[in-house]
């Protein structure tokens, strides 16, 4: 029903009204019953009463200098007088007539045209110029404002096209069109066409515009027409209407509606696509979170790696330094041997130098002193030779043969018993000599040596 009612509209309705000073600005901005009123045509207020005030006055004042001259010329006094007191009220008549005419004339002549709003003047009927806003004073009698047209505001036009078949030659219901217009040039406006008139042009245009434009687009995208670039249009429909005086500021597609059983077609087809959308929303969620799943688990494991690899390069760094510090204490422990060593084989190669050179001073004294030496063993020998000789053994002659007397058998045990006790003694001495004379063979092989 809304639907129906909504492709059944009209749209704007421009025309032009005839109304009194006061109701201008009203019927320019408000418009009359709806319908847009961008000319008005004011009524006459100017009537011509004034001048026949304003001849009464002149006629009066002719009249009374008449009287005046007719006053001076007669003979008879009394005559004379009676024309001069008929010419003073005649003055005054005429002097009041005049100076209301002029007032009435003044009053009458001036116009105000509303801010924003062109007035367009003609003299007897013929348009002879524009007034912009403010006073103006129109001092001819015949001169009058014939349309006062509002030549600043732009004006809001709606236009729905009903059944504009699409490029498959698919009518669509309506497509409502908007744009804004200005009445550029007034004289040009309501010489040549007017706004009745205008009206009509306008929706005619409009009306072969869009339906240009739904031949060029296809029936499933209709929908793309809403809030579509319609500067071609603008640009065309502003080279038709220059010649009225009128400029497009702007235009545009708000509505477009489309056959119920091609719309229920799309809204299946909008139902599949939104659908579609949201699988695709959904995988795509789905796809984006396992691909965050993966990039976790690739930074985690990256980050498990770099772990390692800080502890496996904390490790060689380690055992690098470990190894630098084991090489330095074995070095500074060889180091160590090493000047041990040095120093002990510079002390023994010093004690053997001055050891050799000790026994080379001595062997040196002991050749020196080779005949002391000699001498020496000699006195050490015959020492040795007395102590042997008084140690040695004494011989005892027994004489068994025969040759003393006292052979008995006592004698011959006593001496048995006693030479045992000699022999003792005598070998006691003898080995206390021999080893005396060892040493100083050995002495003596020492100092040779």
């Amino acid at each position: 029903m809304s639907q129906q009612t909504h492709a059944d509209r009209r749209g704007s309705v421009i025309q032009e009204n005839v109304a009194g000073w006061g109701d201008i600005a009203r019927l320019l901005r408000g418009g009359d019953n709806g319908a847009l009123v961008p000319v008005v045509m004011p009524r006459n207020s100017r009537r011509n009463t004034w001048t026949a005030l304003l001849w009464f006055g002149i006629l009066a004042l002719l009249a009374g200098v008449m009287m005046s001259l007719g006053s001076s010329r007669s003979d008879n006094a009394l005559g004379g007088a009676a024309w001069s007191a008929v010419a003073v009220p005649t003055y005054a008549v005429g002097a009041i007539a005049v100076v209301l005419g002029a007032l009435w004339w003044w009053r009458s002549s001036i116009v105000e045209i509303e801010q924003g709003t062109t007035g367009v003047l003609t003299t007897y009927g013929a348009v002879v110029g524009e007034l912009d806003p403010g006073r103006h004073y129109l001092w001819h009698p015949w001169s009058r404002v014939e349309f006062v047209v509002d030549t600043s505001t732009e004006i809001p036009y709606s236009a729905p096209v009903v059944a504009c078949p699409t490029r498959e030659n698919v009518p669509l219901t309506s497509i409502e069109f908007f744009l804004k217009f200005r009445i550029t040039d007034a004289v040009l406006f309501v010489r040549t066409i007017g706004a009745s008139n205008f009206d009509l042009v306008l929706s005619n245009s409009v009306q072969d515009a869009i339906r240009q434009r739904s031949r060029q687009i296809s029936t499933e995208r209709a929908y793309d027409l809403r809030g579509s670039d319609v500067a071609d249009m603008q640009e065309l429909l502003n080279r038709q209407l220059a010649r009225y005086g009128v400029r497009i500021t702007g235009c545009n597609i708000p509505d477009v509606q489309l056959p119920v059983q091609y719309r229920q077609h799309l809204a299946t087809r909008e139902r599949v696509a939104k659908e579609k959308v949201a699988y695709e929303q959904e995988w795509e969620l789905t796809r984006k979170r396992r691909i965050d799943n993966l990039l976790m688990d690739i930074e985690r494991s990256k980050k498990t790696r770099d772990a390692k690899i800080v502890e496996v390069n904390a490790a060689l760094n380690q055992a690098r330094k470990d190894v630098a510090q084991m090489l330095e204490e074995q070095e500074t422990e060889a180091q160590r041997v090493r000047f041990e060593i040095e120093t002990r084989g510079r002390a023994g190669l010093t004690a053997a130098e001055n050891e050799a050179k000790a026994q080379q001073r001595l062997a040196t004294a002991y050749r020196d002193n080779r005949a002391v030496l000699r001498y020496e063993l000699a006195q050490r020998r015959l020492d040795v030779g007395t102590a042997l000789a008084k140690g040695a053994p004494k011989p005892f002659v027994v004489d068994t043969d025969g040759g003393s007397q006292d052979t008995s058998a006592l004698t011959t045990l006593l001496t048995a018993q006693l030479l045992p006790r000699l022999g003792s003694g005598g070998s006691e001495t003898a080995r206390a000599l021999g080893a005396r004379v060892t040493e100083s063979s050995r002495e003596r092989g020492d100092d040779e040596q």
